[in-house]
């Protein structure tokens, strides 16, 4: 018999041992994430644990928050400012008993939706083709790293290295790695998060995770990255850099400065995060030599009829976008997080 209990914060060792046993865990299922959603934004968690006989013999967890915004309306997902999260389960039956539970919550809240992460789908479910994740090996050697990338995309970082570009690891770049964020979320037209936001990141996760900015010569930050560390994966997850240094290949530079950390440091993949299809940034990863392997979002409807389209592609967001760039930047730091905390 399968039982599903909600968790209590005596079951975070059991929870994370857990997810790190299983091959689809993710940095996002650990509870670390969900202290940082909590602590950041106060949205309401709903985290389940799935038992089959012993108590202590945890066979599947369910992580989930609920939304609520008068922008983008009510509902759950598992989980929030995260690539994946979703269901993991020992088999078929720990799962489809965990989706029942979802589900049941979906319609006790009267959400409009329920919304899972997954990385492999399951089939009662609808799943939107829209994100895809990109990893690959980090090889044993820098020039081994070098060569893999694809000619221009190598040309690109090697600009960036004659041009001068230096890259620093650290606590005391946060300050300028966030102004760094703030000014590419604005040029893109996204309302920033909170700095407090990415300080709860670097907290938590301690040594897990690690600031990078590059440098011209002259000591100007043009770029940086947020990066998380699980297992043997070096993830970037959130970057930004001044548009108007783009010539001088800064994100080029980045990412091939992290990788060849990474690999002296002895991790194993290199996880460059999701991309939509058709965007910039996919084009980017794709061109760096990293395939596009499928992510399924998938959603139970309770209120709604239509799947969701929150994403910024959605035609229906590109007037506030275009008014988003024209706002003065001072303005977005500042009306940016009340908007941001929902962008989940």
């Amino acid at each position: 018999m399968i039982n599903i209990r909600e968790y209590q914060s005596t079951d975070e060792s059991a929870w994370d041992k857990y997810v790190l046993q299983q091959p689809l865990g993710s940095i996002f299922h650990l509870i670390k994430w969900k202290k940082i959603v909590e602590n950041s934004f106060n949205h309401h968690s709903f985290y389940f644990l799935a038992e089959r006989g012993d108590k202590s013999n945890v066979v599947g967890v369910m992580p989930l928050f609920t939304i609520k915004s008068r922008l983008f309306g009510y509902y759950l997902l598992s989980v929030p400012f995260a690539e994946s999260g979703g269901i993991l389960a020992d088999d078929a039956e720990v799962e489809a008993a965990l989706l029942k539970k979802g589900i049941e919550l979906s319609n006790e809240l009267g959400v409009n939706y329920l919304e899972l992460r997954n990385r492999q789908g399951i089939p009662e479910l609808y799943t939107k083709d829209l994100y895809f994740n990109f990893s690959r090996e980090i090889f044993s050697s820098p020039d081994e790293n070098m060569n893999a990338i694809p000619r221009k995309s190598r040309a690109a970082v090697r600009k960036g290295i004659k041009e001068g570009l230096i890259s620093e690891f650290g606590i005391h770049c946060f300050d300028d790695f966030y102004e760094l964020m703030a000014r590419s979320y604005h040029y893109l037209g996204t309302p920033i998060f909170k700095k407090s936001f990415f300080r709860e990141f670097i907290e938590i996760f301690g040594e897990e995770s690690s600031i990078m900015i590059v440098k011209t010569p002259k000591n100007i930050p043009i770029a940086g990255v947020l990066s998380f560390y699980y297992k043997d994966r070096v993830m970037p997850y959130y970057a930004g850099s001044r548009f108007e240094y783009r010539e001088l290949c800064p994100n080029d530079f980045m990412y091939w400065e992290l990788m060849r950390d990474g690999c002296e440091k002895g991790y194993k993949t290199f996880d460059f995060g999701r991309s939509k299809m058709n965007t910039g940034s996919f084009s980017f990863k794709v061109h760096w030599g990293f395939q596009p392997q499928p992510l399924s979002y998938q959603y139970f409807l309770v209120k709604t009829k239509e799947l969701p389209n929150l994403s910024p592609a959605n035609p229906s967001y590109q007037n506030k976008i275009q008014m988003w760039k024209k706002m003065p930047f001072i303005f977005t730091k500042i009306i940016g997080p009340h908007i941001s905390k929902y962008l989940a």
